[in-house]
């Protein structure tokens, strides 16, 4: 039968309703849109000081990050960290027990928010994470059985006898100095935190231990143990030809450069009030590990 007028006008009026629908669906999803990136608006900063609390990436190895035998969070890198931001408007820490070499993965995954855990700047970890300005500064230290049967002074001493193996936290900086030392890589027996490089060196299964001096110390007055004893004098490593003397830092993702900037300004002051050496003396450093003027930037090797 042919269309009549009235047809067409039908089949016009539908198609102009079909097409009002498929707009309406497209509007929708624009609104949908809209409201959820209006939803994700907001710095880390500022929605760590609107909730009230801001999450912490830590190690739990001293005397940088830890947790006390009654689970409370502390160490120079929280307390500092602490200290900051409270005066950022952000009242709590909360904290996120990781490994530390699976930390700098952590906090891009956004399972936390920063890292609070002493980690030296490197240009490997600059490319990563973005640091603050350094709080502290220290060098390397080993840890051997009473009277250093193998009578080991340096990484170099180490390489140097096939009888010597090395315990050392997985992911720790002391790995790639050891390395370019010349220490076989299977002799540098890696453990998940500093805990159990103490064992393995009371157990035998290694002749020494490595970690920064701070975290050394704070390991043997926890240990207790007269059978362990810390090398004296131990020669710092020369790499590439420079010391290796070492800079920690908090740590945030390399998107949180308001987040960064506001905490150095808070830091900077505490330098110069002398109240960060406070904080570093209450957990074993001196004078002698204040930063100076070093730069997170200068660090990286920018």
């Amino acid at each position: 039968m042919p269309k009549t007028g009235i047809h067409r006008f039908q089949e016009r009026l539908w198609e102009g309703l079909k097409l009002q629908k498929v707009a309406l669906l497209l509007l929708s999803l624009v609104l949908v849109s809209v409201l959820a990136a209006c939803g994700d608006q907001g710095s880390t900063l500022e929605k760590a000081i609107e909730r009230g609390y801001v999450t912490v990436g830590f190690a739990n190895e001293k005397p940088y990050a830890y947790q006390t035998a009654d689970g409370e969070l502390t160490g120079e890198a929280v307390e500092i960290a602490r200290v900051i931001l409270e005066r950022l408007g952000v009242g709590e820490m909360r904290g996120e027990l990781t490994e530390f070499g699976s930390l700098i993965a952590g906090l891009q995954a956004n399972r936390f928010d920063m890292i609070t855990a002493g980690m030296f700047i490197t240009p490997d970890r600059c490319s990563a994470v973005l640091f603050a300005d350094p709080e502290y500064s220290i060098g390397e230290a080993l840890a051997v059985k009473q009277g250093n049967p193998l009578n080991l002074g340096s990484y170099e001493d180490i390489a140097a006898n096939e009888e010597a193996r090395v315990a050392v936290m997985t992911g720790a900086v002391e790995i790639g100095y050891m390395e370019k030392s010349g220490i076989p890589s299977e002799r540098i027996i890696q453990v998940p935190d500093q805990a159990s490089a103490i064992s393995a060196l009371q157990a035998d299964r290694v002749q020494a231990i490595t970690m920064t001096g701070p975290s050394l110390q704070a390991m043997l007055d926890s240990a207790s143990d007269d059978q362990i004893e810390r090398v004296a004098d131990f020669e710092q490593p020369v790499i590439d030809g420079e010391s290796v003397r070492g800079y920690g830092a908090t740590a945030f993702r390399q998107a949180d450069t308001e987040f960064q900037q506001a905490y150095n300004a808070e830091l900077q002051k505490m330098k110069e009030s002398g109240e960060l050496l406070e904080i570093l003396q209450e957990f074993g450093f001196t004078e002698d590990e204040l930063p100076g003027d070093m730069t997170a930037v200068a660090a990286c090797g920018e």
